[in-house]
């Protein structure tokens, strides 16, 4: 029985369609074969020794991973603090000759003075000496010049304004008191141990309405030398900040600040930092950063507190999640993903910035890191880290 030549040729079609199908299927299943090999080397499932590993050393965990980013980040740092005197404005009045307070035109601490303004008379037998030994010698020795410029220039040097010095010349005899003038304006007190206390933000902001009698009184002696009154400049102030140890590090001199006072919400200060303290006061936990400005528009009261924002410059740098970084008190640790699972490893950071801590050194941009370390830690032992 002859076969039809078309039911040959479909029968030959079948067989070639038939061996195509089954090569196709071949090369897929080579294929991912192939795949799941270089899958494999890539992310290899780890063995045996791996798994017995410590959990202080290696962990077998598929949490999200992470890596270091090089961007610029701009810094805002919030800090409290107070506004305080400038103490590189203090003034002080200090005798010049030894003698006895004959009236005193002060009477209270903190009593507003100016430039000028009369302080004490004070009787002194130095100067009626010097006086005296000037007026001598013009009166028998008036071709002298030399002798008589000496004798000038020593009541000068004691303590003498040069009109003071003209109005004995003229009178011809020698003043009995000679008056101690301030050079300076602002608040007046004694320069004692604990009158230079008061110049910590806490005693200050009662200065203004402290209205303690001076302890010097008429009749009293001083000493050459001897400091008697300091005098605060009220229109010179500065805002001392509290600066954290974990921020302090972004803060530099020169950044912007703007500076809210808690008594004056609306009296907004722009300034910028003009000096860091360069170590911790004892007791404390933060750095003094000092915003020097002007006070005598703006009257904020001494003492009172404020709140600031510090606007530092672009940090470029490598940024890690702060979650991915782990703090061992010197040392900060990361879990760098390798092996199947996450190792332990060192890192030195810097700055501290929101969600955000700054890599110095340990980390490249290829390494990848767990997401949350604190999701890798054992509570019941110690992160081991090979240096």
């Amino acid at each position: 029985m002859l076969i039809p030549n078309y039911k040959i040729i479909l029968f030959l079609l079948s067989i070639a369609v038939l061996q195509s199908s089954c090569k196709q299927k071949k090369d897929l299943q080579h294929a991912e074969h192939q795949m799941a090999h270089v899958e494999e080397k890539q992310n290899p499932e780890p063995d045996l020794n791996t798994l017995l590993k410590p959990a202080n050393t290696f962990v077998v965990s598929e949490i999200p991973v992470t890596t270091v980013k090089n961007t610029r980040q701009p810094i805002e740092v919030e800090a409290l603090g107070s506004i305080a005197y400038d103490t590189r404005q203090v003034g002080t009045i200090s005798a010049r000759y030894s003698g006895r307070i004959e009236r005193l035109y002060v009477q209270y601490r903190y009593q507003k003075v100016i430039k000028g303004q009369k302080i004490m008379d004070i009787y002194s037998p130095e100067l009626m000496t010097a006086q005296q030994n000037l007026l001598f010698i013009l009166k028998n020795d008036p071709d002298n010049i030399a002798l008589i410029d000496e004798a000038k220039q020593r009541l000068l040097l004691l303590g003498l304004t040069p009109l003071q010095l003209q109005n004995i010349i003229k009178a011809g005899k020698p003043s009995l008191t000679i008056t101690v003038y301030s050079n300076y304006t602002g608040h007046i007190h004694e320069a004692t141990a604990n009158a230079m206390a008061a110049s910590t933000p806490t005693e200050m902001r009662d200065m203004s309405v402290t209205t303690e009698q001076l302890s010097l009184k008429p009749g009293m002696y001083v000493q050459k030398g001897q400091s008697l009154f300091s005098v605060y400049n009220s229109n010179k102030v500065w805002a001392a900040l509290s600066i954290y140890a974990e921020t302090h590090m972004s803060v530099e001199v020169g950044d912007r600040v703007r500076i809210i006072p808690e008594t004056a919400p609306d009296k907004e200060i722009w300034g910028k930092i003009n000096f860091i303290e360069p170590f911790l006061e004892k007791g404390s936990k933060t750095l003094t950063a000092r915003v020097y400005f002007n006070n005598a528009s703006l009257q904020i009261p001494v003492g009172s507190q404020v709140k600031a924002a510090i606007y530092s410059n672009n940090k470029n740098a490598q940024w890690l999640p702060a979650s991915a970084a782990v703090s061992l008190g010197r040392n900060k640790v990361v879990f760098i993903k390798q092996n199947g699972g996450f190792k332990a490893h060192k890192i030195v950071t810097n700055l501290s910035y929101g969600d955000k801590v700054q890599v110095v050194s340990g980390l490249t941009e290829k390494d990848t890191v767990a997401q949350n370390a604190q999701y890798l830690m054992d509570s019941e032992s110690f992160i081991k880290v090979n240096d």
